[in-house]
């Protein structure tokens, strides 16, 4: 009589299962190390800093010899309650002010004078968040008044400018919501989206591709054909990069709509640095799929070039958040140059001649990668 459940037969299936996947060692490497890997990554990033830091921008004043005041509130109030520090280190500020608060933890501005155009180049980029001047023996706040974080910034540095730290009267500060066309979170969101669909577009739409094929036994087929493999791999990439072109538009065309974000520099240095953004994650993509048959193996990899650029390129807020000793590494990274250009024609006014160097370098990144992943490629 057979049973329901024969359960030696049952064990012996599962025994022989776990085997095969263990076998593999690139299945224990991603599903098990890798995200060991990026919690620990993540962890020294984000929890060993305990301390928040936020960046302000101090208005030069235009005219020092002003008698109306013969005095700075922000440079006698930081003279007496903040910290010196070297102006080569911390994103080039000048003073330091630590406010406080074990229940909290301590929050740290770091004060930096410029001028006011080169200011709200920072606040663009999102390398501060508030902007302070002085008129009038009065301080005055800019900021978006949609941005939480620089609300809670401007409330932290009100309260401590406050009298009578400062000693002035009752209408000591003002607060001027920005109307300065891109520095709003908007602004600064649609260019870093427009890049990580790009990289994801083409990482999963070419390389997971290419992978599944090889898997099924399909780019076999093709070895009897003449086909030239850099052809292949051209086309590949030529009908992605069209693709691309057009799905960009479109978000661009949905939030100009929506959202009124403009394009603030030259059309033609757009498509140029977009153009360089495909190449490069274009020739990173045939790379990575250059050889690999396993889909769990080839999922892996695109994780691994994904998912650490998502989280450090400054797609969704300032990679200045960051340590300050990880940012030089940050910034050369191919997803960081991409959306750094993009977001600079978008929302600072850029040109051909300043977006040709990262241009120039996703450009070479990407026949790197493309040469070396055609040397490697194989059809089974």
């Amino acid at each position: 009589m057979n049973k329901l459940i024969r359960t030696d037969q049952l064990v012996q299936l599962v025994i022989a299962h776990f085997k095969e996947l263990i076998r593999q060692p690139e299945v224990i490497f991603w599903g098990f190390i890798f995200p060991i890997l990026m919690s620990l990554g993540l962890g020294i990033a984000f929890s060993q800093k305990t301390d928040i830091v936020r960046s302000v921008a101090v208005i030069e004043k235009n005219n020092p010899s002003d008698t109306s005041r013969q005095h700075s509130i922000i440079d006698d109030f930081l003279n007496v309650h903040g910290d010196a520090i070297d102006p080569a280190h911390n994103k080039g500020a000048q003073r330091k002010l630590t406010l406080s608060d074990k229940r909290i933890g301590n929050t740290i501005f770091l004060f930096v004078k410029k001028d006011w155009q080169d200011a709200i180049l920072l606040l663009k980029r999102g390398s501060v968040g508030v902007i302070m001047e002085e008129a009038d023996g009065r301080i005055i706040y800019h900021f978006d008044p949609l941005n939480i974080d620089a609300q809670l910034s401007y409330l932290k540095l009100s309260n401590a400018f406050a009298r009578p730290a400062t000693g002035v009267e009752d209408n000591h500060e003002e607060v001027k919501p920005l109307t300065v066309r891109g520095t709003r979170y908007i602004d600064f969101l649609i260019p870093g989206l427009i890049s990580m669909d790009l990289m994801m577009s083409i990482m999963w739409g070419m390389s997971y591709g290419m992978i599944e094929r090889r898997s099924r036994k399909l780019l076999r087929r093709m070895v009897a054909t003449p086909m030239k493999k850099s052809h292949f791999l051209a086309a590949l990439m030529f009908v992605r990069i069209a693709m691309n072109f057009i799905e960009s538009a479109l978000l661009v065309l949905f939030a100009y709509l929506v959202f009124d974000v403009t394009i603030q520099g030259s059309a033609g240095a757009l498509c140029l640095v977009f153009l360089a953004g495909n190449i490069a994650f274009g020739g990173i993509a045939i790379f990575v799929s250059s050889h690999t048959a396993n889909t769990e193996t080839g999922n892996g990899l695109i994780n691994a070039v994904v998912l650490p650029m998502t989280v450090l390129s400054g797609v969704f807020f300032s990679y200045h958040n960051f340590p300050e000793w990880s940012i030089p590494f940050i910034q050369k990274l191919p997803l960081t140059l991409l959306a750094d250009g993009i977001r600079s024609v978008f929302i600072e006014g850029a040109g051909i001649k300043e977006i040709i160097l990262p241009s120039a370098i996703l450009s070479a990144v990407g026949a790197v990668f493309f040469t070396v992943g055609l040397k490697t490629f194989k059809w089974h």
